[in-house]
């Protein structure tokens, strides 16, 4: 068997958690307080903590992404427009770096690694690659938000640096169930597709 079902060593492999963060889950966070949250969004964070603690129990890497807002002048954060469009609530203070808003959940903190992030993706202009370079990393195990957003963008980013990838298939979700199913059957060209306790299953197997 090839791919990630069919290794036994994972020193090369990391964790990416991507954008679980408060301001995107938490009810005091920007989009809870502007009211913009779904169900699906919200399961991730404990769905994903088996799979984090077998990740550690592993020693293997556990990478989070961030969105953030920088702050322009007087505070107000420098927004791309069609993000301001889509997201008109998105003000002062919401994703700005080192505040809690910022931060991992509590549920899956702390990560070994942030990346701090401008767009979809976590490979666009951050030091992410650079990172999986500097620790050796061939492969990621990728969960997050949304599915159709920043998951796809960083999976189809991490498969033209040539690293495998596999999608943690439960670990990931977007505003409707209907989008994230889309999502995974798109990302299959580029990702080997898993549930959550699949992949915790094997690398606590072949780790004992």
């Amino acid at each position: 068997m090839s791919g990630f079902f069919g290794q036994d060593d994972f020193s090369r492999t990391a964790l990416l958690l991507l954008d679980l963060q408060n301001d995107f889950l938490h009810p005091d966070g920007a989009y809870g307080r502007a009211g913009q949250t779904a169900s699906a969004l919200a399961l991730v964070p404990e769905r994903m903590a088996p799979l984090v603690d077998t990740a550690r129990a592993c020693k293997i890497p556990v990478i989070s992404s961030h969105f953030t807002l920088v702050p322009g002048p007087a505070g107000e954060p420098l927004i791309s427009p069609h993000l301001k469009q889509m997201r008109p609530f998105l003000g002062k203070g919401d994703f700005l770096a080192g505040s809690w808003g910022h931060r991992v959940v509590d549920r899956l903190a702390p990560s070994d690694y942030q990346i701090e992030k401008v767009a979809f993706s976590a490979f666009y202009m951050t030091r992410m690659d650079w990172l999986l370079r500097k620790l050796g990393i061939k492969q990621v195990i990728a969960a997050g938000i949304v599915t159709n957003g920043g998951v796809a963008s960083t999976v189809r980013d991490a498969h033209v640096r040539d690293l495998d990838v596999i999608l943690a298939e439960d670990g990931c979700a977007a505003f409707s169930e209907e989008v994230h199913k889309t999502a995974i059957e798109s990302l299959k060209p580029v990702a080997e597709i898993a549930a959550v306790e699949t992949i915790a299953a094997h690398l606590q197997q072949r780790s004992n």
